[in-house]
């Protein structure tokens, strides 16, 4: 059977009356890493980096399917506060369990399973925070983003597509490999008569989060994803000679060169979650909700004295495109420097130990993006927000 999500045209329609469009979203594949490698040189000559956007793949991918920031998506990173909607508060009535009863890894693991299986977070579901905490919090990709509908109050590029009855194919780690992907997608550009075709790999990035320091095995990792994607434009513009084909990615992939205990740094304060704060700790920043002002001012005062990252005021949230005003992701939000991992955070603890990590400061060349196209863009493109125009003009291509 065939998983890639169909819009198809009547069989019988004329394949050769309309352009052929290829978007590939390699997750993680960032500048620094193909910039002097042989990777598409040939066949993508036009090449770039972009400028990401700050934090994880949960907010980027959202601004590259809609061309929206994440204030306006409400996509940010993948846990907000919001006690009301929590699909979670069925938990609270466990509150009286100890943290080794309530907080140990099979617990997690318990909820783990329930948030893909019964309460429909997605396959890559994680309790990315404190069972203890989880009722006061909400899951923001309960839809699969890649398809039509799944930003409500955005429309992305798939709502697009549909709006517009552009026959096209979708293909995402919600129903197969990348390997099984590129093989599916050859097929069908081949066959179909789709003509915008959007295929995320989203394998490379836990690949680079193990090995992002063994040059060999990045540079063999890339050969790999180089043959086959030569394939696919092969096919591409041997059905379609006037074809676009575009790669792009969400970010990059920073090596990790350090660790700090910023969990034990505000442990030490002696404040009690959730009576007095709440914190949900990410790889590279931590985010903060207060529930009096002594605790307030004196873990923004512990913060303050940390010499391998900054507050981000709200001037910089803005900047950023991620100023919300109910505060939702973060009362105070705490930014590692790039380089630098949170010891021990809600999403690196159990022994793992990634050696590249992103979600640092956007201006991290290792955090860059890239675009590479067999076809020079019509309009200047500087971050990974200009992506939607350009997928989006290839709507109204012919």
């Amino acid at each position: 059977m065939n998983t890639a999500l169909r819009h198809d045209d009547h069989p019988s329609a004329d394949r050769s009356a309309s352009r052929v469009n290829v978007f590939v979203l390699i997750d993680a594949l960032g500048w620094e890493i193909i910039k002097d490698r042989p990777f598409l040189t040939a066949e993508l000559p036009f090449r770039q980096p972009l400028q990401t956007v700050l934090g994880y793949s949960c907010g980027v991918i959202p601004t590259i399917l809609t061309g929206r920031r994440p204030a306006q998506t409400g996509r940010w990173n993948l846990f907000y506060h919001d006690p009301k909607g929590s699909p979670f508060r069925w938990l609270r009535w466990f509150s009286f369990l100890p943290d080794r009863l309530l907080d140990n890894r099979y617990s997690r693991k318990v909820i783990k399973e329930l948030g893909r299986r019964v309460l429909g977070m997605g396959p890559l579901f994680e309790c990315g925070v404190s069972p203890r905490l989880l009722p006061q919090f909400n899951y923001v990709e309960k839809e699969n983003i890649y398809a039509a509908g799944g930003i409500p109050g955005s429309d992305s590029i798939f709502d697009l597509l549909c709006n517009r009855n552009i026959p096209h194919r979708v293909y995402s780690y919600h129903h197969l490999s990348d390997a099984q992907i590129l093989d599916r997608a050859r097929d069908d550009i081949k066959s179909s008569n789709a003509r915008f075709f959007f295929v995320y790999l989203s394998e490379v990035d836990h690949f680079l989060h193990k090995r992002r320091d063994d040059e060999d095995a990045v540079a063999r990792k890339l050969a790999w994803y180089d043959h086959q994607l030569r394939e696919l434009f092969a096919v591409t513009v041997e059905r379609d000679p006037e074809a676009t084909f575009t790669i792009i990615s969400d970010h990059g992939m920073t090596p990790v060169s350090s660790h700090y205990d910023l969990v034990g740094k505000i442990d030490a304060l002696g404040f009690k979650m959730p009576k007095q704060y709440m914190a949900v700790y990410d790889s590279t920043m931590a985010r903060y909700w207060f529930r009096d002002e002594d605790t307030r001012q004196a873990i923004l005062s512990e913060l303050a004295r940390t010499s391998c990252g900054r507050i981000l005021d709200d001037e910089e949230l803005d900047r950023l495109g991620i100023l919300f005003s109910d505060r939702r992701y973060g009362e105070a939000i705490f930014l590692l420097d790039p380089g630098w991992l949170i010891a021990e955070s809600n999403f690196n603890g159990s022994g793992w130990n990634p050696v590249g990590m992103h979600g640092y400061d956007p201006s991290d060349r290792h955090s860059h993006a890239i675009y590479l196209t067999n076809r020079q863009p019509e309009t200047r493109m500087s971050s990974v927000v200009d992506i939607f125009p350009r997928m989006a003009a290839a709507t109204t291509e012919s």
